[in-house]
């Protein structure tokens, strides 16, 4: 996460007895069932993720939105179950993030989602490609009161930006982000944190120190380098960076590539948080983009009642035993940010 004082002084101002507490519970539960090997649970995430929709204006070639290639049922999320949901989990919820797929400001009620959230002291981020964000939406967001702002810039030039935003404008980009800034200013609003996401892959990795440089000339408050998702990378890919820090694989002996990180049997997301699809089902993160895992369904029970239950324990219990076991997380590589 990209550090700031004033950010991270935001996202202190929204702690509570409440939240602090649930935070506590949370954190302890996830090391007595690491100590203990039996999966215990404490608490209620203290982040979560909804999905606005999945429709997207690109077709990015590693996403499942940009690739029109979802199994699952596409559409909108209901304003109505994302306030129920919300109304239920803000005691205790201190982060909530507007993106699994899907560009957000393609869901008309969007704005009116995160204003609900923030009226409720939530930290709100989102992340968006920027072509949305006219003078009108650019308002809109800084008096929603979103805290940060994930724009993804992935090349400095027209040329090399839409080698991997497919179907992209980066003029389009620069022209949302300057609006969004102009309207901070003119608002004397804080929020919300701007931050330029600079996904690393082969053709754009020579522009690097271009982007921070750009950031700088647009008032942009953080850069944050990203390495790509490879979904079939055992036999290479034009998209996997030279420069090897940058890279989630290395390539072996034989030519072929694997994942450069150990599959430790724990993970820290069982424990603190979850992804919410734009139809309700609960899935345990954002790997899952085409909701395999389904550990729960919101238009059929409460959301604290699933997150206790027997298929949530047994899920997390299976990470424990042996993260080999499941599918998902063999192709899990936590992927490597960079900030400044």
């Amino acid at each position: 996460m990209p550090f700031s004082y004033a950010d991270t002084l935001n996202l202190i101002s929204k702690l509570t007895p409440k939240r602090v507490r649930n935070g506590l519970q949370v954190v302890s539960s996830y090391y007595f069932s690491r100590l203990t090997g039996r999966a215990t649970h404490w608490g209620l995430p203290t982040s979560i993720s909804f999905e606005p929709t999945t429709s997207c204006n690109l077709r990015c070639p590693e996403c499942p939105s940009g690739l029109r290639s979802f199994t699952r049922p596409t559409g909108m999320l209901s304003a109505d179950l994302f306030k129920q949901t919300i109304d239920e989990l803000h005691q205790s919820l201190l982060y909530l993030t507007f993106y699994f797929q899907g560009e957000p400001y393609l869901h008309p009620a969007f704005l009116e989602m995160v204003q609900y959230a923030a009226a409720k002291k939530i930290y709100t981020s989102t992340s968006t490609n920027a072509h949305y964000l006219t003078d009108a939406n650019a308002r809109k967001t800084v008096e929603s009161g979103l805290d940060r702002l994930i724009i993804s810039i992935d090349g400095t030039t027209q040329e090399t930006y839409q080698q991997y935003r497919i179907g992209g404008k980066l003029e389009k980009v620069l022209e949302g982000v300057k609006n969004v800034i102009r309207w901070k200013k003119e608002l004397k609003s804080q929020t919300p944190h701007v931050v330029f996401q600079f996904l690393v892959v082969k053709p754009n990795e020579h522009q690097i120190g271009e982007v921070y440089q750009l950031a700088r000339q647009l008032g942009v408050d953080a850069v944050g380098l990203k390495t790509a998702q490879i979904y079939d990378y055992q036999n290479g890919s034009p998209l996997i960076p030279s420069l090897n820090q940058y890279s989630r694989y290395r390539q072996e002996a034989d030519g072929r590539y694997s994942i450069k990180n150990q599959l430790l049997s724990h993970c820290w997301r069982m424990w603190h948080s979850c992804v919410i699809t734009w139809d309700g089902l609960i899935v345990p993160c954002c790997f899952d983009k085409d909701a395999h895992y389904r550990l729960g369904d919101l238009k059929t029970a409460s959301f604290a009642s699933q997150w206790a239950s027997e298929p949530y324990r047994n899920f997390r219990q299976t990470i424990l035993r042996s993260r080999s076991e499941i599918e998902m997380c063999r192709n899990c590589t936590e992927g490597t940010k960079v900030w400044a």
